[in-house]
């Protein structure tokens, strides 16, 4: 009787002491998201300011250091062993924190480096404002096509606090999903390319990030692959992955039986 009595007591301890923690850490990191959105919107729109002795070195590494590892984090077996040492329900919550922690890397950190490459003026500047502006528009359009709260964490975390498990993600394209697979990739594209004024210092942040978004296109191709199998292989059949790819892994992908093996086909088996 005396060992039934403690051992949920044990429990019922432990318990007191998690929940407030996981709920500060679940409030936390989504103040730490809405200030890193801040910060990321000024430092795209603006650059970072004047700075003596600029580094473009130093600048390709900052833009690397965000790219690398927010693929890297997404991989099935490097998910499958963060879980090992935090709960399942808060791995949205680390994602969120390691991509907001490198964002916020880029924004203090840059440096930057003239020549100006161009400064727009006049309507030219408007025009170019205005498709800045629509680019943040369709990103938050995108990610709430998707699931807002799994992209942040917030979904499984509520579930948590709710003492519910996380409901699934299903695959359901909708939207703007129904004319490409990459809304997201595309929307943040136009973030780093739709700038008033071009230095030399953002356009290397451009082409990183733009070659990144890519790779990080078909590395998500192969993801979805993984986790929903063929109902994806069958969507990638009837979306491409970007407007006016019509061949290659961001193109649509071919039926098996087609007899126009390229290099879609090549790429896949390998994979």
């Amino acid at each position: 009787m005396e060992v039934a009595t403690t051992i949920p007591h044990r429990v019922l301890t432990l318990w007191t002491v998690r929940r407030p923690l996981g709920l500060a850490v679940g409030v936390a990191v989504h103040l730490l998201f809405a200030y890193t959105v801040w910060r990321l919107f000024w430092f795209l729109k603006e650059g970072a300011g004047p700075t003596a002795d600029g580094s473009l070195l130093i600048d390709a590494a900052l833009a690397l250091q965000f790219a690398v590892p927010h693929s890297a984090l997404l991989h099935p077996s490097v998910r499958r062993g963060i879980t090992q040492w935090i709960p399942p329900a808060f791995y949205g919550l680390f994602y969120t924190t390691a991509s907001c922690l490198s964002l916020l890397a880029v924004v203090m950190c840059w440096q930057t480096v003239e020549p100006i490459l161009w400064k727009t003026t006049g309507v030219t500047q408007t025009v170019c404002l205005v498709a800045f502006y629509l680019s943040w528009l369709a990103l938050c359009y995108s990610l709430h096509l998707t699931g807002m709260g799994h992209q942040t964490g917030l979904t499984p975390w509520l579930a948590w606090v709710r003492g519910k498990p996380a409901p699934r993600r299903e695959f359901k394209p909708r939207g703007a999903y129904r004319f490409v697979r990459h809304p997201v990739y595309l929307s943040f594209m136009g973030l780093v390319w739709f700038t008033p004024t071009m230095t030399l210092d953002h356009a290397v942040l451009t082409v990183i990030w733009t070659v990144y978004l890519f790779v990080g296109s078909w590395l998500k191709d192969r993801r979805l692959e993984f986790f929903v199998g063929d109902a994806y292989r069958d969507y990638q059949r009837r979306v491409p992955g970007y407007p006016l790819i019509v061949y290659g892994p961001l193109g649509r992908r071919l039926r098996p039986d087609d007899n126009s093996h390229s290099l879609v086909e090549d790429t896949q088996m390998a994979a």
